[in-house]
């Protein structure tokens, strides 16, 4: 590290965290969306999900981050019917009971967003590699990665959940919406994570959407889930009591699982394509 690296660095860790954060993201901000990151009056969706994870303290943004305990508020607002089995949660990796797992399953820690271990084939899987991976998530702050003060304090564990099937090759298709105000107002479905991987935007009505942010999107439309009114309705009634948040969840020919819950997506840091539609998101918020 050069001197004036070394000066900067020292100067940061002197002012307090959430300055210093601010400062950073800030930075961050205008070299990813190429302009200034305005917190006083932001009118972006960028700027208001920055904002959030900067500066909104409220405790249900803490229990949509936290993999765990966002379990029991979905259980209460929509059954535990809803909710993929839960198998095991520890914080100790070794004690995973893997001879009582089923063949498939998903290992995922509870502090963090993108982290996530698939098992189709028990049989065919290291424990030891299993567990080394657990115990390196559980060494991680999730919080130092982008500043989402949200994840400050939520308990390290792992859970192991139940992989869920919707009879497609592969991971099952992810259906992310957007809900502003308790509505959805647009649609994200992944396809094909780890086979042949697809994204398309469309809104309530399953209208396809012009627009691309986080991924690029793939050309045509895709068909309904078997399930779209409940998604929609599960969605709708999760985000209910807050301006804006993203449920994820999975369809079966058979029901609807829950994913997850996603107050600061990409932690503003997604660029869209056109560039209105960043203020489009903006002014449902």
């Amino acid at each position: 590290m050069g001197i004036r690296a070394s000066i900067k660095h020292l100067a940061m860790s002197a002012l307090p965290d959430v300055v210093a954060d601010t400062i950073a993201t800030s930075q961050k901000y205008r070299t990813v969306h190429r302009r200034p990151l305005n917190l006083l009056r932001p009118r972006r969706f960028t700027e208001k999900v920055v904002r959030r994870a900067l500066l909104d303290r409220r405790p249900i943004l803490k229990t949509f981050a936290d993999k765990y305990a966002v379990r029991f508020y979905v259980e209460n607002i929509l059954g535990k019917d809803v909710l993929p089995e839960l198998y095991h949660q520890t914080q100790s990796p070794k004690d995973i009971p893997f001879s009582k797992l089923p063949e498939k399953f998903v290992v995922k820690p509870t502090h963090g967003s993108g982290w996530v271990r698939v098992v189709r084939n028990k049989a065919q899987s290291s424990f030891e590699e299993i567990v080394s991976q657990c115990e390196h998530w559980l060494s991680l702050d999730f919080y130092q990665e982008c500043k989402e003060r949200n994840y400050i304090g939520i308990p390290r564990r792992i859970i192991i959940e139940e992989l869920i099937d919707d009879g497609s090759e592969g991971l099952p298709a992810d259906y992310k919406m957007f809900v502003f105000h308790g509505r959805v107002e647009l649609i994200q479905v992944i396809r094909g994570r780890d086979t042949n991987f697809q994204v398309f935007h469309l809104d309530r009505a399953w209208n396809p959407v012009a627009v691309n942010f986080n991924y690029d999107p793939f050309p045509g439309t895709t068909p309904p889930p078997p399930h779209l009114p409940e998604l929609i309705a599960a969605a709708e009634a999760l985000g209910r009591d807050i301006e804006f948040v993203r449920a994820d969840f999975y369809d079966t020919p058979v029901k609807i699982y829950f994913g997850e819950l996603t107050g600061t997506p990409s932690a503003g840091m997604d660029r869209f394509v056109p560039d209105s539609f960043d203020e489009h998101f903006g002014a449902l918020w």
